[in-house]
């Protein structure tokens, strides 16, 4: 089990590489047509894009 400052960490690392990604916000849209549970996806996580998802509605 991954303790939350560990995960806090991995997904900080994860979200600088997607800050400078060309694919990003098609990276982004593919995660948000397939409601994709897990990881980083076009620079948000799991909870960002379902707050994303719930301000589109």
């Amino acid at each position: 089990m991954e303790r939350k400052d560990e995960r806090e960490a991995r997904e900080a690392r994860a979200k600088e590489i997607c800050a400078i990604c060309p694919v990003r916000r098609p990276c982004l849209d593919y995660a948000l047509a397939i409601r994709e549970p897990h990881g980083i996806w076009g620079g948000l996580n799991e909870l960002e894009r379902k707050q994303l998802i719930a301000r589109a509605g």
